[in-house]
């Protein structure tokens, strides 16, 4: 198993912060096995891109919870890593609650 869950949605409330605001939240680095993800769906082409990280955040966006990590944004750079046999990845971590 690569992450702890795969759920379609979120059951937290929609964090509404910009690119700016999450680049002010230091990357940690969190195991893939304890990620929760919030979409099914995985774009192939984003996976395969080179460039797929070049408009975006480096690290993906994560939101803490009621204790969960859910993987908010960046499915496609954690699988990525899974595919390189990583275990962990560097992250930015919301805490909501």
């Amino acid at each position: 198993m690569i992450f702890k869950d795969v759920r379609d949605g979120r059951p937290y409330p929609e964090p509404r912060l910009s690119t700016r605001d999450w680049s002010r939240i230091p990357p940690r680095q969190v195991r893939l096995e304890d990620l929760v993800t919030t979409t099914k769906v995985l774009r192939l082409d984003r996976l395969l891109s080179p460039d797929s990280t070049f408009f975006g955040d480096l690290f993906p966006h994560v939101v803490r919870w009621r204790g969960e990590l859910f993987l908010e944004d960046g499915l496609h750079r954690a699988l990525r890593a899974a595919l390189h046999q990583r275990t962990a990845l560097h992250v930015r971590v919301l805490e909501l609650g």
